[in-house]
């Protein structure tokens, strides 16, 4: 299983991704296939009124994070009691022989004393997801706080259909991308709790002790690298909720005017989409938090970079031809290059 969710989540990131790269290569016999992938990325301002064909409202964009909170927090809830109960970092007290352990196999019986054959590499690499899905986590409770309360969307905003079906699938497959190298043991563990509750009933099993100071002590003995990855997430975290905090204020002012003006304040003073740079330098805390040697979470990555790279192109193209006096010194999303 575990290889096959790998090579799967792997192959799709490169599927998405490849069109997008192709479309970029300045060659003129690309312009109808440039022009179909452009089509597929424009919503909100930068889609034309009269260009409402499989189109849905832009206000759906509360779907991506409705389904991955509600993802997000499943395979948080399942990797987290699998690193707590079957790999703890810290001590093997903490392993409960009536939980099984799937990684070494065998009855609950056995399992606690092959914990000592697990390599320590595997605890952290788990960790390590654990880490990643509480960073995502917190990222998309936010998004979802903002397509709800801050974001004020015009009933005639409108996204491809397409754009919306990719938003579906980013939000699923990215939080498993996060975890899939552990996906299969942390699967076996869910699956032999859920047939222990249901042979044995509430009542015949132990309850699950959760000490939060275990908890902690395990993530702090995490590498220096997971929290500088940390630190660059929370960094961009920070300047994202600021950026849609004044996207917002003028949307509600918009409403009012029916009238786009120019954003002004934090990192839209060098770039025009810079909830968009936010968004890489997030997921490069990602890329760095997971220790940069797993493929599919670079894989994540660079689709993130050549989607929002080229949504930023599009929106910055919009901003030049809707204000004559547009600041000349803003890039697109790369600050004093792109």
């Amino acid at each position: 299983m575990e290889v096959g969710v790998v090579g799967l989540l792997r192959t799709a990131w490169i599927a998405a991704t490849l069109p997008i790269l192709i479309a970029a290569l300045p060659f003129s016999w690309l312009s109808s296939f440039r022009g179909a992938v452009l089509g597929f990325a424009k919503r909100g301002k930068t889609m034309q009124s009269s260009s409402q064909k499989f189109t849905v409202p832009q206000k759906f964009f509360c779907h991506f994070y409705l389904v991955a909170v509600a993802w997000t927090t499943v395979l948080l809830v399942a990797t987290l009691m699998y690193a707590y109960k079957a790999v703890p970092l810290v001590s093997d007290s903490l392993l409960h022989p009536s939980l099984p352990n799937p990684y070494t196999g065998g009855s609950h019986i056995f399992s606690w004393h092959k914990s000592h054959l697990i390599p320590i590499s595997y605890k952290y690499s788990v960790w390590h997801s654990v880490l990643l899905l509480v960073l995502m986590e917190v990222q998309v409770l936010r998004r979802l706080f903002e397509t709800i309360y801050v974001f004020n969307y015009s009933s005639s905003a409108r996204m491809h259909i397409f754009g919306y079906l990719t938003g579906l699938f980013f939000y699923t497959a990215a939080p498993l991308s996060l975890c899939c190298n552990n996906i299969a043991d942390i699967y076996k563990f869910s699956i032999n709790g859920v047939a222990e509750f249901i042979v044995k009933g509430k009542s015949s099993m132990r309850e699950v002790e959760f000490d939060w100071l275990q908890l902690v002590n395990s993530l702090l003995k995490l590498g220096w690298l997971q929290w500088i990855g940390a630190a660059i997430f929370f960094w961009g975290w920070i300047h994202q909720r600021q950026c849609h905090a004044i996207l917002g204020s003028l949307r509600e002012n918009s409403e009012q005017n029916d009238e786009y003006v120019i954003p002004h304040g934090d990192w839209f003073e060098i770039v025009s989409s810079p909830h968009y740079l936010a968004e890489i330098v997030i997921y490069a805390g990602l890329v760095v938090a997971s220790g940069g040697t797993d493929l599919t979470i670079w894989l994540l990555f660079g689709f993130v970079v050549t989607n929002l790279v080229l949504a930023a192109a599009e929106t910055h193209r919009w901003y030049l031809r809707k204000f004559e006096s547009y600041p000349k010194k803003r890039r697109a999303i790369i600050p004093f290059v792109y």
